[in-house]
């Protein structure tokens, strides 16, 4: 048996850097009569094997016997590992033991994550808040704007239903605006501060030609609507003046068909590659039949795929004068990367170089959607984590988790996707994770927690319907647990704009609508208020370990162990009171969130939540 999450079996536990000795240790019955055994080690990148013997080394209790060795991983990669015992019944395979550890591969082997040493990530991010800006919706400054394409549809006044019926083309052109801008996110910088936040995430802010603007027209220029690029350097000077980082979404997969770089429209001056072949923008593309066939983005003719092998390309991206150190220049301090997946590892390790030649502290943050230490993308398994691509990732695989816990999802397999993850990330990308429970690509929180699954639902559907009003009381308190575990869990919890004020909705565009200004939730906002505070008052939150507690039935706990601090979180889904013993060290805890102990018990209501702060 063999447990790689105990240290009595693997230390060190979870992805360790190159060169670091690993020791392992199994557990044998004495009844087999072992007289050799053995741990198998395959480099996923080269497929080579290494095997190395192991030696008995004691027992464990009476009718077991341990057998041990260490193993040095030379190099960064991807590593999975197995182990053989020669009995008298043969050659056996060891299997999982004492209910953990994580495996792969069908259950035969377990991952060995190993990065670079000079791995690092940066600090600022840790034990901060992030809060996540669909520009356009967030907040409108009323200031005037200049050279605003007079195609755009504006919405007359603030709120409402964002527009989704196609046009008389049978086309959904995301052209209605609602005129949220820069300027007006400085304005609620005041407001971004009582929530305790340390970074802005913003959605795409360079001129664009839809709402979502994922479909860049010129990357050198902030959208007009949202304002001018001395707008943005005010932004980011205001938000530093108050402790906040301004970081900003690359989109580099794709650009917009209607472009100065592919021009299909043709409302630019210059030609485009869709109008010439001796245009400078033309290898950028991959035409099967110019103009007209052209690889694109998931076989959106308006998102025409770039080709980010091309030199040219490349160097407008990642050049010394390129995209990405421009903007670091202006004033952000980091770059979410759409679609991580389909860039190209030697074109993320450039991008990665740029961003830290030019702001060494930059964080590169991905789009992925599943365990990004073993992701295969387009038959190529990634190498995010090694040290020289991404620093870490959107945490969708904790999103799963909580909502799946709260919905009714079986707790120890929730409480195993965590943990999975804990094992197969390196710590410093750990503590940058950034963890949502809602994006722009998925139906808001409260939805997802109390609302009818979306399924197969058309859009028609899904603009019709609402929360009910018994509807919404079970999701606003489902929410107080879904963010007690966001802001708890390894990582940086990020707030997409409205999830703390009650917005509702479904899949795009109906989680994008505007602000509720006035009309936000008072008690889930307070909530959120002091989930900030706490992030800022606990050393634990921001790299402490994680220690599971309890999952079992509706009930969640856990704890995490700092230097200065421990905090216990628990969670009830339950429709019942419950009774969770969990010692008498945390009678004099601090109750940072929900009942106190008593006498080593914490008595926790239906539906509800605790989170116990002690200091060292």
């Amino acid at each position: 048996m063999f447990d790689s999450r105990d240290s009595v079996f693997r230390s060190p536990v979870g992805a360790v850097a190159a060169g670091t000795s690993v020791s392992f240790k199994i557990v044998l019955p004495c009844g087999l009569h072992c007289s050799a055994a053995r741990l198998a080690v395959t480099n996923d990148a080269t497929g080579a094997e290494q095997c190395v013997e192991m030696c008995r080394c004691g027992t464990y209790g009476s009718r077991h016997e341990l057998w041990e060795c260490n193993y040095a991983p030379a190099r960064e990669g991807l590593y999975f590992y197995c182990f053989y015992a020669d009995t008298w019944r043969g050659t056996l395979p060891v299997k999982r033991g004492f209910g953990s550890g994580g495996e792969v591969n069908g259950g035969k082997q377990w991952q060995l994550t190993v990065y670079g040493n000079a791995f690092m990530t940066p600090g600022w991010l840790a034990g901060g808040v992030i809060y996540q800006i669909f520009p356009d919706r967030f907040c409108r400054s009323g200031e005037k704007k200049h050279g605003v394409p007079l195609d755009r549809i504006m919405h007359s006044s603030w709120g409402g239903q964002p527009g989704w019926e196609p046009d008389e083309h049978g086309e959904v052109t995301n052209n209605d605006y609602f005129g949220g801008d820069l300027r007006g996110i400085e304005q609620k910088l005041g407001y971004l501060k009582s929530l305790g936040v340390t970074c802005i995430y913003l959605n795409p802010i360079f001129e664009s030609h839809s709402n979502h603007r994922y479909d860049a027209a010129d990357y050198m220029k902030i959208d007009p609507l949202l304002g001018t690029e001395e707008d943005f350097r005010r932004l980011c000077r205001s938000a530093a003046k108050m402790g906040m980082r301004v970081m900003l979404d690359g989109v580099f997969n794709h650009t917009g068909s209607d472009s100065i770089y592919f021009n299909r429209k043709g409302r630019y001056p210059l030609k485009g590659a869709y109008q010439s072949k001796d245009s400078p923008y033309y290898p950028w593309y991959m035409f099967k039949k110019w103009p007209d066939e052209y690889s694109c983005w998931w076989n959106f003719e308006n998102l025409p795929a770039a080709d980010k092998g091309n030199p040219s390309y490349r160097d407008f991206i990642n050049g010394s004068d390129g995209v990405v150190r421009k903007w670091l220049r202006a004033g952000a301090s980091g770059w979410r990367l759409d679609v991580a997946d389909e860039l190209p590892d030697d074109f993320l390790e450039e991008l990665r170089a740029a961003a830290k030649a030019e702001k060494p502290d930059a964080a590169i943050i991905g789009e992925v959607w599943e365990d990004a230490s073993n992701k295969i993308a387009y038959g190529k398994r990634k190498r995010y984590f090694w040290g020289k691509e991404l620093d870490s990732v959107m945490n969708y695989p904790f999103r799963n988790a909580i909502l799946g816990y709260l919905t009714g999802e079986s707790a120890p397999d929730k409480m195993e996707e965590i943990l999975s993850i804990l094992e197969n990330y390196p710590p410093q990308t750990v503590r940058c994770l950034m963890n949502n429970i809602g994006t722009h690509d998925t139906e808001r929180a409260i939805t997802a927690l109390a609302g009818e699954p979306v399924g197969s639902h058309d859009k028609c559907w899904q603009s019709e319907t609402h929360l009910t009003q018994e509807q919404r009381t079970e999701g606003l308190l489902k929410m107080r647990l879904a963010s007690l575990m966001q802001f708890t869990l390894p990582g940086v919890p990020c707030i997409y704009y409205g999830d703390e004020a009650g917005m509702e909705g479904y899949k795009d565009p109906f989680n994008r609508g505007c602000y509720p200004w006035g009309n936000e939730n008072a008690g889930l906002l307070e909530w959120y208020r002091k989930l900030g505070r706490m992030r800022a008052e606990c050393d634990c939150l921001r790299e402490g370990t994680f220690i599971p507690v309890k999952a079992d039935g509706d009930i969640m706990a856990y704890i995490r162990h700092g230097t200065k601090d421990a905090l216990l979180c628990a969670f009830n889904r339950g429709n019942a009171e419950v009774e969770l013993h969990i010692g008498g060290q945390w009678n004099n805890a601090e109750s940072v969130a929900g009942p106190s102990a008593e006498e080593g018990n914490l008595v926790l209501p239906a539906l509800s939540c605790a989170a116990l702060l002690l200091h060292r």
